[in-house]
Formats: structure tokens, C-alpha cells, sequence
């Protein structure tokens, strides 16, 4: 509980996060791929920080089909510009991309980051296994417009159970989510079955409301507030409402 001299963490919804967002691009003008650069930038240190602390330099990169996947592409550029060894699994066709993650996904393609398809039953089950030779596994596959009453889409689930099934190997890699564990209610802290295990995440702006939740702490492991280039007290300003 905060003191009376620590203000109390600030806690946003799905609605805010996209607020925040939308004011950043339409008011302060600053363009959303130049978001989407921040967030990917500082994501990369914590990677970085959780490959040194594991000693090696092999990282696997979960993308999906929309912006947390785009996160999860420039995040793939950086550690490979620093010399890591970095593959991405690609969930999602990457003719589907559009926006921003398809800008980033075209820029990977371009520099020879390898991209592999896990985006239909076979592929995935034939790319599954080489999560687990890696040190640190990314989480890139679905972010804070997840809603757990919804339920994971059949595929989804089994990109997310592969995820963990590498995370649970006895000399398996640390799992990194970005912004929020696939699979996890950021609203309400609802988990669905699965959700990512993860040992960090890299949550951008400010903490989710629902990670306060009992569900949500047991999957979050520890977690980094990022920013992303936009006003802290925009931020502040768009949870204090209109």
C-alpha cells in the first residue's frame, strides 16, 4: 500500500492505453510507428538484461498479427543489430499485417532476420521444438486488446501452450511477455486457459488495471513499466478522466 508521500502506481484500462495512444498521435503529433520504435527500443533492454542474466544470446521472437507483433518485430531488429542470435515465429500470415507491423515486419524481412510461419497447425507443430533451444522467448502474440470472455481463438491457444511448454523445460528459456501475457484480461486480470507464463513483462505507459488481480500476478512475473515517448502527465491526465 503507497504512503501518504508515494502516490498510488497509476493503473490503466484497454480504453485509456488507447486513449493515450490516440491523443499522443492526433495532439502531440508524434506518428504511431514512432510509438511503436519507443516501445520496441526499451523492450530490448529488458531482453537484454535477461540474456546476460542467463549467459547467452539466442532469442525467439512470437510475433502475432497486430501491434503487439509489430513491438515484438522492432524488438527482433534491435537484439539483431547488437548481435544476438534472433529468430521469429511468425503466428500470424504476414500478408494479413498492415500499419505499422507491416512496415516493421517488411523491415526484418529486409536485413535477413529469419522469419519462421507458425501460423497453421502443421507449421506450427513442425517449428514448436526450436522455442525451446532459446534463452529468452518473446511474447509478441496478443496485447492489451485481448478480452478474456471472448477465449482464445483455437490457434492462439496452441501458440500460447507452446510457449509454455518451452518456458517449463528444465533448461528451457525465460519468457518475456510485451505489454501483457498472451491469453490475460488486462482489464480484469482474468486468465484464460492457457496464458503465457511469464517470468517479466515489459508493459508500456503505465501498469494494466487488472494486473493487481490474484489470477494476473501469478502469470506476470516481474514486471518493467516502459515508455513509449509520450507526456507522463498525459497519461495521468487521460486516467483522471475528461
Amino acid at each position: 500500500m503507497a504512503s501518504e508521500d508515494t502516490p498510488a502506481p497509476l493503473l490503466l484500462t484497454r480504453a485509456q492505453v488507447r486513449e493515450v495512444d490516440r491523443r499522443a498521435i492526433e495532439e502531440l503529433g508524434i506518428p504511431g510507428i514512432v510509438l511503436m520504435e519507443n516501445a520496441g527500443i526499451n523492450a530490448t533492454d529488458v531482453v537484454t538484461g535477461m540474456l546476460e542474466a542467463r549467459g547467452g544470446d539466442a532469442v525467439a521472437v512470437v510475433c502475432g498479427g497486430g501491434n503487439n507483433g509489430g513491438d515484438g518485430y522492432v524488438i527482433a531488429r534491435h537484439l539483431t543489430n547488437a548481435g544476438r542470435r534472433v529468430v521469429v515465429f511468425s503466428a500470424a500470415d504476414p500478408v494479413g499485417l498492415s500499419g505499422d507491423a507491416a512496415t516493421n515486419h517488411a523491415v526484418c524481412r529486409a536485413m535477413g532476420v529469419p522469419v519462421l510461419r507458425i501460423d497453421d497447425e502443421r507449421s506450427l507443430a513442425e517449428h514448436a521444438p526450436k522455442l525451446a533451444s532459446a534463452d529468452v522467448v518473446v511474447d509478441a502474440l496478443l496485447g492489451t486488446g485481448f478480452e478474456a470472455e471472448r477465449g482464445l481463438r483455437p490457434h492462439a491457444a496452441a501458440v500460447v501452450s507452446a510457449i509454455n511448454a518451452a518456458g517449463a523445460a528444465e533448461t528451457g528459456p525465460l519468457v518475456l511477455a510485451v505489454d501483457v501475457p498472451s491469453g490475460l484480461d488486462c482489464d480484469t486480470g482474468v486468465a484464460s486457459d492457457p496464458t503465457v507464463r511469464a517470468d517479466a513483462t515489459a508493459t508500456f505507459v503505465a501498469l494494466k488495471r487488472g494486473f493487481s488481480a490474484e489470477p494476473a500476478r501469478a502469470l506476470l512475473g516481474e514486471v518493467f513499466v516502459l515508455g513509449i515517448g509520450t507526456p507522463p502527465a498525459l497519461a495521468r491526465r487521460v486516467a483522471e478522466g475528461p
